[in-house]
């Protein structure tokens, strides 16, 4: 069960990235109160005897430092540098409170990135429209815009384009890398699958080879002795055929005298 503190910090976090996703200006300085607040929290969160777990732990450092971050990208003056500083910004993996389809922070994320593209097209275009009033004009009216306008809007569709372009080569290429890497590890894992079995195979084999050499040897051990004990009883026979036949030879011819 969550903790008191636990619980309080869900609450400002929530209410933190409520206010992130409306148009800031007066509650701003309230947004830095209570994102300042939020890390005091989370240092208190670890240091309790009731923490959470390491994953949650993780998913609150993550808010909270997307939170921080996007605080200090407004600060930032110019448009180009806001929206380098928001393309770096990690939001949430998860919803903040239960009600909540995707994570509020992803679509603040969404929604500051959006202003930005809004904002260097003002810049690039030279005017003080905002999106929405962009988007309303009459198409007529557009094209009434004079000609170094019309050129410097051309040039920035066509920046995007091109942006829009290469992000989908890149999404295309780790898709490929992604497709050729686990067609490689499934080739890499029938090769030690076969190796395996060869492997198998062979040590069956010599197990098989081992025993049948075991047996030859019993074999040839009975062999071996049954060889000795012939040849130990024809020598005996020998011998004694030769001490007889001696013996007779002596009885049969007496020494000369």
């Amino acid at each position: 069960m969550a903790s008191r503190l636990e619980i309080n910090f869900v609450r400002l976090l929530s209410r933190c990235e409520s206010i992130a996703s409306e148009k800031r200006g007066e509650t701003e300085w309230r947004l830095e109160k209570y994102v300042g607040a939020l890390e005091e929290m989370l240092v208190a969160l670890r240091k309790s005897l009731s923490k959470p777990t390491p994953e949650v732990l993780t998913e609150y450092t993550r808010k909270v430092d997307f939170l921080k971050g996007l605080l200090e990208a407004d600060k930032l003056s110019s448009p180009t540098e806001k929206a380098l500083a928001n393309q770096f910004l990690a939001p949430g993996r998860t919803p903040t409170i239960a009600n909540e389809r995707m994570p509020a922070t992803k679509t603040v994320h969404m929604q500051t990135k959006a202003r930005c593209t809004g904002e260097m097209r003002d810049e690039l275009l030279g005017t003080g429209q905002t999106k929405k009033t962009e988007s309303s004009c009459p198409a007529s009216f557009r094209a009434g815009l004079p000609l170094d306008e019309r050129q410097s809007a051309a040039e920035l569709e066509a920046v995007l384009q091109h942006h829009h372009n290469l992000q989908e080569k890149l999404a295309d290429d780790m898709l490929n890398l992604a497709r050729n890497l686990k067609n490689n590890s499934l080739a890499a894992q029938n090769i030690i699958k076969q190796d395996n079995q060869t492997l198998s195979q062979s040590m069956r084999q010599a197990d098989l080879n081992f025993e049948k050499l075991k047996t030859e040897s019993e074999r040839l051990e009975q062999h071996t002795k049954k060889s000795v004990n012939w040849l130990l009883w024809i020598m005996l026979i020998l011998v004694s055929f030769t001490f007889i036949s001696m013996i007779l030879f002596i009885r049969i011819f007496p020494r000369l005298r």
